[in-house]
């Protein structure tokens, strides 16, 4: 059946989000994180109100809350039973990510990958708070996103498109800002799927087996940064870690969550991802989701639970503390006053498609543009190649869940997905703009390579459409069963593009993928003069393009992962067994950097239609060596959220169109440290006229400089010789300083 997703008491409140700028000269853009809505949220005061009302309830109340009501009887996708003693509702809780499912008046938002090659931190926080609008809109208490795992180790990773990329602080970033845009609306976020759930082969069967530092410096950094904007609740994943199911596994969720990262919210199954009654509960697990299996069997709580706790097997106090943490977050989102009912055929989508195609939009990659052959002058005649050019002509939303790559694409398939409320495809905002510019179009909407001549012959350019698609597990398209087969463009891409290029000498490549795309068969024709990587652009596909394609906007994505020039390259693959995470730290670009390896584009690769230069790097902190000592609040140790160093740098557009740069800054650490040989811990994205100049600032914290010591068990800053590099890309540096810590 479909997988449908899919410390006690408070604690000190954080006071360390915001930093006063350094001001050292007249125009400074700030990246530290805006006052964030985390900071309003008052843990203390909503536990106060949770143990007034657990007071209240009787003990069946209290299974009640913790436990779904079965899978599909309720109206969404899980639901928990009112308790009208405390006039708590009838909690709603419903995918996705990217948008509410199963929902009719909705938008249907860019995916998590898309938003993040945007880089743009307040893209990301509107979107969160637009995806919230609608969601409160319908009633829906809870949101089953954002995603940060999968982290995408593995690049054919069926559901890495649903997360932010292949590096923990660019997720964490994005999770950060997503999560205070959706609770300042008021509702509950869920970060998901916790954790180490890397792939969807045997993804219900599998162990994900790390070791304790790669899981700190990897996989639990996104997870830590959704903890310190006060995630509401975690989703545990499918997978077992090291041997034991991941929602019944006591140290990642009671010890490295609840206590070290000191999370005070709840956290729930995946979609009947519960093996276990007493082992669950005691473990740390709050609430079971659905309730049941997908046929109603597997009830592990409820009445069982019940049992559990009058024989002894469970504390009361441990179903006191569900309660109380489950209670809390509702309190602490103001759910309890004003929430509107559960309604989802309510219009919600006012006007949040700004924000769809402003991110579908900045998440476009410009790979290659020889000869300045972009942004398009009003050419004479264009030919159009690709199925992908065109809306599924069975209609947009005819495929369950998103499960075809038939037309444009707009995100991959499964639960993370959501009804397009329109879809703008390619072809037809290309014929809107060439109706205005008196340009001829001639369209091949096929993938047959036999067909291209007739729409390519005489056109001053040819934009042949590519795609690769993948999705979730419980729906196998093309024979791509979630995970995909390969890195190789579907619909023998490769071979249209070679017959386009055959044909016409001008020829843009457009693709839309989920992830990195194997481009050395495109690249080896010479005739193919650009490459524009369009990613994931939801609804807004067609109109985003044109607006880069035709230059009224500069391109300005950065990819959020490496493309390589073979597969072969990454060192990580989908396995048929268990995953022992052999590369530890050396995932993606880590893993390129390590070992020499040359990628195709690498990791914050972007091109713009301007220049940047960059200029007057300063360093400004004197952090010095040791463990964090601060206490635990929301995210960790209070002391690795301080910023401990500020490094600036000049950048200027020394072009002749206005554009945005996304300035990247690495870290790299002391050899004595054994990390990989630089890391992302900043960056920032201004935009600039031509000729203007403006300083950015990162906001370095203790966190972003410390290592995981398994021996102290603590985060430690080593001594010795820090790199500070600021450039255009992982690999493209333009500014470095040094730093040695004490």
């Amino acid at each position: 059946m479909v997988d449908f997703e899919a410390c006690e008491g408070p604690l000190l409140l954080d006071t360390f989000r915001t930093q006063l700028p350094m001001m050292r000269s007249s125009t400074f853009t700030i990246v530290f994180a805006t006052v964030s809505a985390a900071a309003t949220l008052d843990w203390t005061a909503a536990y106060t109100k949770a143990n007034a009302s657990l007071a209240k309830l009787s003990q069946n109340d209290k299974i009640n809350i913790v436990t779904g009501v079965g899978w599909n009887k309720g109206p969404c996708v899980g639901n928990t039973a009112a308790a009208s003693s405390i006039s708590y509702p009838q909690l709603c809780l419903q995918d996705g990510p990217l948008g509410v499912r199963y929902a009719s008046g909705v938008n249907a938002f860019v995916p998590g990958i898309q938003v993040a090659a945007t880089w743009d931190r307040a893209l990301m926080r509107e979107r969160g708070q637009f995806i919230a609008e609608e969601t409160k809109g319908c009633g829906v208490h809870v949101l089953l996103g954002p995603v940060a795992g999968p982290l995408g180790k593995n690049p054919t990773g069926g559901r890495n498109w649903e997360g932010f990329g292949a590096d923990p602080y660019l997720q964490g970033i994005a999770m950060a800002e997503t999560i205070e845009g959706m609770q300042s609306a008021g509702v509950q976020a869920n970060a998901k799927h916790y954790i180490l759930n890397e792939q969807e082969l045997n993804r219900e069967t599998m162990s994900s087996n790390v070791d304790d530092r790669t899981i700190h410096e990897l996989y639990l950094w996104p997870f830590a940064d959704a903890v310190h904007a006060n995630v509401a609740s975690v989703m545990c994943s499918y997978n077992k870690i090291n041997g034991t199911w991941a929602c019944e596994n006591p140290y990642a969720i009671d010890t490295l969550l609840k206590k070290e990262l000191g999370f005070q919210g709840y956290v729930m199954t995946d979609w009947n991802a519960q093996h276990s009654t007493a082992q669950s509960a005691t473990s740390g697990l709050d609430m079971t989701m659905p309730g049941s299996d997908f046929n109603g069997g597997s009830i592990f709580w409820g009445s069982k639970l019940s049992q559990a706790v009058s024989s002894g097997q469970v504390p009361q106090s441990r179903l006191d503390d569900m309660v109380r943490r489950i209670l809390a977050a509702f309190y602490l989102l103001g759910q309890d006053s004003g929430y509107p009912a559960i309604n989802l055929k309510a219009n919600v989508q006012g006007s949040h498609k700004t924000n769809i195609r402003a991110t579908a939009r900045d998440g476009i990659v410009l790979l290659k543009n020889e000869e300045n052959i972009l942004p398009l002058k009003k050419p004479r005649k264009l030919g159009l190649v690709g199925s992908a050019a065109v809306v599924n002509p069975q209609g947009m939303n005819s495929c369950t869940d998103q499960g075809c790559n038939t037309g444009a694409l707009g995100m991959g398939w499964g639960s993370g997905t959501a009804t397009y409320a329109y879809f703008s495809a390619p072809a037809d905002a290309i014929k809107t703009r060439a109706q205005a510019d008196g340009t001829q179009i001639s369209l091949s909407s096929s993938d047959s390579s036999s067909s291209v001549g007739s729409a390519v012959n005489g056109a001053d350019a040819a934009i042949v459409f590519v795609t690769s698609d993948s999705g979730e597990g419980y729906i196998t398209v093309e024979n791509n069963v979630g995970d995909r087969n390969n890195l190789d463009p579907w619909h023998n891409g490769n071979n249209l593009v070679k017959a386009v290029a055959a044909a016409n000498e001008n020829v843009i490549v457009v693709v839309h993928s989920v992830g990195p795309v194997i481009l050395e068969s495109i690249l080896a024709q010479p005739n193919v003069k650009a490459i524009v990587w369009a990613g994931l652009p939801s609804q807004e596909n067609g109109n985003a393009l044109v607006d880069v394609l035709y230059g009224d906007t500069s391109p300005s994505g950065k990819l959020p992962y490496t493309i390589a020039k073979s597969a072969n390259d990454y060192g990580t693959s989908v396995v048929s067994g268990n995953d022992n995470f052999k590369e530890g730290l050396y995932v993606d670009y880590r893993k390129f950097d390590h070992e020499g390896i040359e990628p195709r584009y690498e990791f914050g690769y972007g091109l713009s239609y301007t220049n940047f230069t960059y200029s007057d790097i300063f360093i400004d902190g004197r952090p010095t060596s040791g463990p964090a000592t601060g206490g635990i609040i929301s995210g960790g140790r209070a002391d690795l959220w301080e910023t401990v160093l500020r490094v600036t740098v000049t950048i200027t557009n020394t072009g002749t169109v206005k554009g945005a740069e996304v300035a990247q800054l690495y870290v790299s650490y002391p050899e004595s440290a054994a990390t990989p040989p630089k890391q992302l811990r900043g960056f920032d994205k201004l935009v600039l006229e031509p000729g203007a100049s403006d300083n950015v600032g990162f906001d370095i914290k203790r966190r972003d400089l410390s290592i995981w010591d398994t021996a102290k068990q603590n985060w430690v800053v080593p001594a010795g010789p820090f790199n500070v590099s600021v450039g255009a890309s992982s690999r493209d540096i333009r500014q470095t300083g040094t730093l040695e810590v004490p």
